[in-house]
């Protein structure tokens, strides 16, 4: 079961609120939420990491802890999550949220020449920002919104599926001590 691993790796609640870096969080820390594994916190984790993992922005890491320590999410998930946004998904994300943008700007799409320097980047970013941050925060709050309902259905299929297998185990151990003959061998 995943969430028997992932309770596993969660660090202990005390150990976190104790740490000398950590420390100025104060109160921020004691939320049972933050390293909970539980339908809310946990579909309200993906929501903020999806969310943040699509905007251009540095300390992608950072921004999903301190907004999961604000909505009161799963800290380390929605720090996980925002993984989704790596070093090779990058370029083709931004550029998708890009053209989402300049489309909904209705901004012609620019011949640019593509080199890997920072000259390169701030002349070009002065022309492309807007468009970006639009689309990137507009396919973000979708993306929040769209994980959060399937973590949910997700989460509440898995607990039905439990709870009929706990009542199958309950019926067929109730039919044992019924019929004890049937079940000799």
């Amino acid at each position: 079961m995943p969430k028997r691993l992932i309770k596993r790796l969660i660090p202990d609640q005390n150990k976190i609120r104790d740490h000398k870096k950590l420390r100025w969080l104060g109160k921020l820390l004691e939320d049972p939420n933050l390293l909970h594994l539980n339908r809310y916190s946990v579909s309200g984790a993906v929501s903020v990491g999806l969310f943040v993992a699509l905007v251009p922005a540095p300390f992608q890491m950072l921004m999903a802890a301190v907004m999961a320590l604000f909505i009161r999410v799963n800290l380390p998930i929605s720090v996980i999550v925002v993984w989704v946004s790596n070093p090779i998904t990058m370029p083709p994300i931004f550029y998708f949220t890009y053209l989402v943008g300049a489309k909904i700007l209705q901004v012609p799409l620019p011949d640019i020449q593509f080199e890997f320097t920072t000259e390169w980047f701030m002349q070009e970013f002065g022309a492309i920002w807007e468009p970006l941050l639009l689309g990137s925060l507009l396919v973000g709050l979708i993306c929040a919104v769209v994980g959060n309902i399937v973590v949910r259905i997700f989460w509440r299929m898995h607990v039905i599926k439990s709870w009929k297998l706990r009542k199958a185990k309950k019926l067929k151990k109730l039919a044992e001590v019924k019929n004890p003959q049937d079940t000799k061998v």
